[in-house]
């Protein structure tokens, strides 16, 4: 009997491990709070405990989706979106790559990202003030920021621009042509988007890597 009784107690745990890196975990509902309003800087994470099942993403994606209509519904066909796509902008943060690149490494380039990222939407808000979307990433951004620093080993590694850099930055985006500076606005929200969603599906696939990893460990042999 309690040899039977340890292999149930074994199966549970191992049952366990694996509900908790499965895939499709449920997702707490998003934030309400008004980006203009006064947030409580905490939010829900879904289980399993994950960056990447954040409900914050859905947040900050969904505003920085709605750049495309946006943008359509200011030029009217007289310029098209896939246009942007020509359009660099050489002082925009790098994103993780695919391979060869640690999940501690990720965050760091995702934080320092979004800190940029920070910075350039005070161009994007000089072009088009009261930008709702640029209330939305400055509120959601700050929250996925403090969210990921704790998820890292060293956080305090992260550094923010100083304000020589910031004036240095935003002066290098400043142009006399206000068709220039608008598409400016435009590349750097179309951009954003871009990193944000490859930043969660390279976390992702390296937070999934884990966690299988690590129920592999658990799984003893013979079972």
């Amino acid at each position: 009997m309690p040899s039977t009784l340890n292999a149930y107690m074994l199966s549970a745990v191992i049952l366990a491990a694996l509900l908790l890196c499965a895939p499709g975990a449920p997702v707490e509902d998003a934030p309400t709070d008004s980006p203009t309003g006064d947030p409580s800087g905490e939010e829900e994470v879904a289980a399993p405990d994950l960056l990447s099942a954040s409900p914050v993403w859905d947040s900050i994606l969904g505003a920085t989706k709605r750049h495309e209509k946006q943008f359509e519904d200011e030029f009217q066909n007289e310029v098209k979106y896939h246009f942007l796509e020509h359009y660099k902008i050489s002082s925009l943060p790098a994103g993780c790559p695919s391979s060869n690149f640690s999940k501690e490494s990720c965050l760091h380039r995702l934080v320092q990202g979004v800190l940029k990222y920070t910075v350039l939407l005070k161009h994007v808000e000089k072009e088009y003030p009261g930008s709702l979307i640029c209330s939305e990433v400055r509120y959601y951004g700050g929250l996925l920021v403090s969210l990921t620093k704790g998820k890292m080993r060293n956080p305090d590694q992260v550094t923010a621009l100083t304000s020589s850099q910031e004036t240095q930055l935003l002066k290098d985006l400043d142009n006399p042509s206000t068709f220039h500076r608008k598409m400016t606005a435009h590349s750097i929200l179309r951009e954003l988007h871009i990193f944000l969603l490859d930043s969660k599906r390279q976390i992702n696939k390296r937070e999934r890597l884990r966690g299988s990893l690590a129920v592999r460990t658990m799984a003893p042999i013979g079972i």
